[in-house]
Formats: C-alpha cells, structure tokens, sequence
C-alpha cells in the first residue's frame, strides 16, 4: 500500500517483532516519529535524555534479554554522541539495530554545512557495526530494515546500522512489508574438523574449557559437554554466567592461570582468547587448541595454531558430545578446581574493601538481578570476584 518512508520503517520495525525503541526525536526524523506514534499500541518509544543512553539502553537491553533492540538517533551530533554505547555493543557482540537520520539526500557529501551534517557519517556509522546501509528511496526502507534484521540473526552477532533521510521518511511510494527475519539455524561447523576435535578430546588427559561471550547462548550443550568430560569452565568477563558461577567445574579468569598452566588441550569457546596485551591467554607450551568460534579470524594469529571450528558455540559443543557418546571423564575434576578457587578466595581476600562491596551487593541482589559492571577498581575486582549465578546477569563493557 501507500505510505510515507516513516510508515514503512514503522510497519516493518512492527513486523520484525520490535517491541521497544530508545531514541530522541529531531527535526530530521520527525516523520519516523509521527510514524511510530501511530504503533503505539505495538511499540513503545522510550527518550532518554542523551543519544549515548539511547545506544545503552539498547545495548543493555539486548544483552540482557538475548534478543535484538532498536536505537534511533539524529544524524551528526547525535549519532557521534551514540557512538560509545554502539561501540560498547560492537566489543560485547551484542545485537542492537541504530536508525540514525541524515540530511536531505541531494546534499550528502557536499560539504553545504547542512543542520547537523559530519563529514562521512556512513563511514563513522560502519566503523562500529558489521552491516550498514543508506535508503535512498521509500521504497527501500521496508527491504532494509528487514535485511538489518537477517544480519542480526546471523552469523556472529554484532551491531548494524540504517541510516535514512529526512527526505525518504516523507516521501510517499507503494511499499510492500515483509514477514519477519527468520532466526538462522546454528551451523555446528566442519564434519571432518568436528571428528579431529573429538579424537583430540578422547586423547586428552587434562582438558579445559575457555568460554567467551558467545558461551552464553550455549546454554545446557556447555553443561554438559563439562560434565561428560570433567573439563573445567574457564569464563572470561564476558563470558561470566555461561556456567553458573557454583557449579563444580566453574572457574574465573583468575582460577584460569592456575588451571591452563597444566592443561593439555583447551576448548575455546566463543572468546578471542586475547588478554589485555594482545597476547593470547597463557597456557602450557604443549597445549593443543580447539577453537570455536562465528568468526574465523578470532582462530588465527597471534593465536597459537590449532582446529579451528567456524560454528555456533550451542550447536558445535552438542556435535561433539554426539560424536563422543559413550565416553567418560576417567575422573572428577571438582576437586582440583574446588583447590583452585580457594586459592582465588585468599588471592581476594587482600583486594578490600571492593570485595566487601561485591559480596554485599551479591546478596542484596536477587538470582536474576542484571549486574552492571563497569571499568573502575570496583568494576575489575568484579571481573573476577562477583558470583554470577547465569547467562545475561552480568553485562561487561568488554574492552
């Protein structure tokens, strides 16, 4: 049917199932506005009182829940002033979509000093998402939103952008709207790879576990790939909550640097596995590596050498576990990494009063209370020290 540039970002924002946006309204998006005030009913749209907080909200939100949310922001200053938040989404894989507005679309790229115009806005848009766009046209803005959503359900899960200007959310054309992006199946990576791993890991005598932030959507496969083989879960910050932080085989990045030392054969999961140098993480010289991860270029260089599955964290560590049915651990491991984290306990013992803090606040909170974390004494003791009893509670801003 007819509808202006703005109605269709709205009818398709609907479509994709978005149920909030965070954004402040501005003259180049007035017509986005008025279009999602009239899904109202469908669609809330909270305003903060700085883009920064929009692009954070969004983060936040996704990261907590698991699922895609929306920022919309005025071009120029108002995209630069989102940029930390979208930043903070990029470093933490998290899946949030910013709208950003432009200015009138005949003036793009010629430096007229329009309202609110920065020289090379798709540039800075693209600089912290993994797929960015431009409508041109009103017709455009329906198929665009709708393949932003295919990005974020796709492959590894980072920020995308959209920007549309004020010219094409006004105008009018005939717009079809589309059903909503399907969710991509999880792809458990190579067959002869995964039958490599698994021979590796029957041969291993003391395997660890190294869980990232694309850990936490592997949900029970982690568990129970810990528990078949009696591996202990390394978690990184971002990774805090993939393994419940009481489970006997759980372990922090502290407890990591007495654990990798002796293992001879490591399972990074969803994790660059690069320390704050640009190292990768210590481990045994002779250590083998299996590395799983979305992106292929997390498995290479500075990385030592090793199988490298380009795979779903969830779906690669249940296509091991099928491939190693009938095996078990010779022994538990529960007492070794119990030794461990009281060694960690006297490690931060002596880091007070941060510690007090953190314990005061772990009891305060409920199981499922959001623990926001953030880069101070407080926030790095927390890295290593604050219980966390599941996925999405603790919210990092990574690096």
């Amino acid at each position: 049917m007819e509808m202006t540039g703005g109605q269709a970002l709205a009818g398709q924002l609907v479509a994709e199932g978005v149920r909030d946006v965070f954004g402040i309204p501005g003259v180049q998006l007035d017509w986005a506005t008025d279009a999602l005030a009239g899904v109202a009913d469908r669609i809330r749209y909270v305003i903060p009182r700085h883009e920064q907080a929009a692009s954070y909200m969004a983060d936040g939100y996704a990261r907590a829940s698991g699922r895609e949310r929306v920022c919309m922001v005025v071009p120029g200053p108002g995209l630069l002033n989102a940029m930390t938040g979208l930043a903070t989404a990029y470093a933490c894989n998290s899946r949030v979509l910013c709208i950003a507005g432009q200015i009138p679309s005949p003036t793009i790229g010629a430096g007229l000093g329009m309202l609110h115009e920065v020289r090379g806005q798709s540039e800075i848009l693209g600089a912290v998402t993994k797929w960015h766009a431009l409508a041109r046209r009103p017709e455009d803005v329906a198929p665009l939103v709708h393949e932003a959503f295919v990005q974020l359900r796709s492959g590894r899960p980072q920020p995308v952008g959209l920007e549309i200007p004020p010219d094409v959310l006004a105008a009018r054309a005939d717009v079809r709207l589309l059903a909503a992006a399907p969710q991509a199946a999880p792809d458990a990576g190579d067959a002869a790879l995964l039958d490599e791993a698994a021979c590796a890991l029957r041969g291993a005598r003391f395997p660890v576990v190294y869980a990232g932030g694309g850990a936490l959507f592997a949900g029970a496969a982690l568990r129970r790939f810990a528990e078949t083989l009696q591996t202990p879960v390394v978690m990184s910050p971002n990774g805090r909550g993939a393994l419940a932080h009481d489970h006997p085989l759980a372990a922090s990045a502290l407890a990591g640097r007495c654990l990798l030392p002796h293992a001879d054969l490591v399972v990074v999961v969803g994790s660059r596995f690069i320390d704050g140098s640009g190292q990768p993480v210590h481990a045994h010289p002779g250590c083998r590596f299996v590395y799983v991860n979305l992106e292929a270029r997390d498995a290479g260089p500075p990385r030592r050498p090793g199988i490298a599955l380009q795979a779903d964290a969830g779906a690669a560590l249940s296509a091991l576990l099928a491939r190693l049915e009938g095996f078990r651990a010779s022994e538990s491991r529960a007492e070794a990494v119990a030794k461990v984290r009281t060694w960690c306990d006297v490690q931060l013992d002596a880091l007070q009063p941060q510690r007090e803090y953190l314990d005061v606040l772990r009891r305060c909170l409920p199981a499922d209370g959001v623990f926001v974390n953030e880069l101070t004494q407080v926030g790095y003791v927390a890295n290593l020290a604050f219980p966390v009893p599941g996925p999405h509670t603790f919210i990092s801003p990574g690096y």
